[in-house]
């Protein structure tokens, strides 16, 4: 039986009109991916809410490009795989940009800078965040970053052992317990803890030499025009005081 050239019409219009709806819906949402366990820049809530830093940049970037921002959860060591397998569009988690990370993902210009940094309990006899100075003293960090890097390769090749956890926070509960002599980590991660711990356990010893990095927000490598719209954005909210504003809730200095 033939079929009318009107139904097939119909029917080719029909599914191109649901295609064009899938794709504006995609267009108008952008998927976020975080960790939840970096505060004050990605954390969960007691009610299961997630916020921070980070969180604030990506809405404010989603109203800039006028999409719906959503904020997907990831543990950090699946983090990459999970970008890779669509599960979101893009890493807004305070991920330092490093040349064997852009093996695996394009990253935007950066959203804030910051330095590595040491901690260890108040009585500790540490001054010094150098290699030497740690020899013997088992360091802290969290497992796949560049805090890890470091512990493991500089402190480490210096007589340090370096213990990794699977979040930031396991690794200063240890230090804490009194279970680790000093954990390495973000400056700005660390002063923030130490300003709202309430046990005065620890000090910071200071900042760790050649360690600044920069924070990117990370896509799949081809996905260049949504990195441009990211990067754009960005500078729009710099440009107009927005960045400003959220920095001024979680630092009283400049981090970008």
């Amino acid at each position: 039986m033939q079929i009318p050239k009107w139904i097939v019409s119909s029917a080719m219009a029909a599914v191109l009109m649901v295609a064009a709806g899938s794709l504006a819906e995609a267009q108008e949402k952008l998927k976020i991916g975080t960790e939840g366990a970096y505060p004050p820049f990605n954390t969960i809530t007691s009610d299961g809410k997630v916020e921070g830093f980070d969180i604030d940049i990506a809405n404010a970037l989603c109203a800039q490009m006028k999409v719906e921002c959503e904020i997907v959860t990831q543990d950090w060591d699946g983090i990459i795989p999970a970008l890779q397998a669509k599960k979101f569009d893009a890493i807004i988690a305070s991920m330092s940009i490093t040349e064997e990370r852009k093996k695996q993902v394009a990253f935007s210009n950066k959203y804030y800078t910051t330095p590595l940094a040491l901690v260890a309990p108040k009585d500790s006899d540490l001054t010094s965040t150098e290699p030497a100075a740690l020899a013997g003293k088992t360091v802290g960090a969290q497992a796949s970053t560049t805090q890890a890097d470091y512990a493991q390769n500089a402190y480490g090749k210096a007589g340090a052992e370096a213990k990794l956890y699977p979040t930031q926070e396991e690794a200063i509960t240890d230090l804490q317990n009194g279970r680790l002599d000093a954990v390495i980590s973000d400056k700005f991660v660390l002063m923030d803890w130490l300003k709202k711990a309430s046990d005065g356990c620890c000090k910071l010893v200071g900042d760790v030499k050649g360690t600044e990095t920069q924070a990117g927000i990370a896509v799949r490598l081809e996905d260049t025009a949504l990195r441009d719209k990211l990067n754009a954005a960005i500078d729009a909210i710099v440009a107009d005081g927005t960045y400003k504003k959220i920095q001024a809730k979680y630092f009283d200095f400049d981090i970008y």
